[in-house]
């Protein structure tokens, strides 16, 4: 049995997997605590431990995680009561120490860089945690925490940790919008997404193989004109998709005119038409 009591306020994705991950390391719960009964009664029935809706911790609670939305983490906080030594956590990623109130001494960000999908078993080994503390004792609680769990440890601070949020947007939320928006695509054609599934593997084995930034094919990158007005011409039915084709389209080629030489030149010109030399590639 490991040596720390634990409770939680929230019971959603990310608290619950934490809440799992920690109880079946060996760690006390206390209580689960959320605005929905369901979730804190289904999640403390998992791990032996009290429930209830009201933000008020048993003395017995050593550590309080704290995963709720980021809208409402702040008056969650706030709310909070509990004994005067209780360490405090949060798991939110765009949001530092400042959010905390005063009432709360010993405090840090408990922050695991992944996505978290109910009913699904995500491996926290090598899972990077970036925290921050207030205090070295608080520091290193969350250590042997993350540690005991099979995670890996990095100090960040509250700008470079926003950063990290930002970049994991990009990375995760971004590009599982483009495979919905492909998934759109290939539904309206009776086509089956599964179809595609080589194609999603061997473009994320190889960006993080040789690196995203030379791993890029496809029209926008040759500049190719005549494919890239037959496909808005195709997405025709969706003016949604035509707009995130022709952003995403313009970035691939600002980004490599800069790298290649090659590319400068192409694409459409000051008056919006097609240039001499785009016209004689296609």
């Amino acid at each position: 049995m490991n040596q720390f009591n634990i409770s939680f306020a929230g019971a959603g994705r990310a608290g619950s997997a934490i809440c799992r991950e920690l109880f079946n390391a060996g760690y006390n719960i206390d209580m689960i605590v959320s605005e929905s009964e369901r979730s804190s009664r289904l999640l403390a029935e998992s791990c032996n431990a009290s429930w209830s809706t009201d933000l008020i911790f048993p003395e017995s609670t050593q550590v309080i995680v704290v995963a709720v939305p980021d809208q409402r983490l702040k008056n969650v906080l706030t709310e909070i009561r509990c004994h005067p030594h209780t360490l405090v956590i949060h798991t939110a990623g765009s949001y530092g120490m400042d959010i905390f109130p005063e009432s709360i001494k010993q405090k840090g960000v408990f922050y695991p860089l992944q996505t978290f999908t109910r009913d699904r078993v995500v491996s926290f080994k090598g899972l990077p945690f970036l925290l921050e503390s207030s205090d070295d004792q608080s520091s290193v609680c969350m250590k042997i925490l993350v540690e005991s769990i099979g995670g890996k440890v990095h100090y960040v601070d509250t700008e470079h940790r926003r950063i990290l949020h930002l970049a994991a947007v990009f990375l995760n939320n971004f590009t599982n919008h483009m495979l919905t928006s492909g998934k759109e695509v290939t539904t309206r054609a009776g086509i089956s997404f599964e179809l595609f599934i080589p194609l999603i593997n061997e473009t994320i084995s190889k960006a993080l193989t040789i690196g995203p930034e030379n791993s890029q094919t496809g029209p926008a990158i040759r500049n190719d004109q005549n494919t890239i007005e037959k496909h808005l011409e195709l997405l025709s039915f969706s003016p949604d998709l035509q707009s995130i084709y022709k952003d995403m389209t313009q970035s691939i080629i600002k980004y490599y005119n800069k790298k290649d030489p090659h590319l400068r030149g192409l694409g459409t010109n000051s008056r919006g038409q097609k240039d001499k030399k785009t016209e004689d590639n296609n």
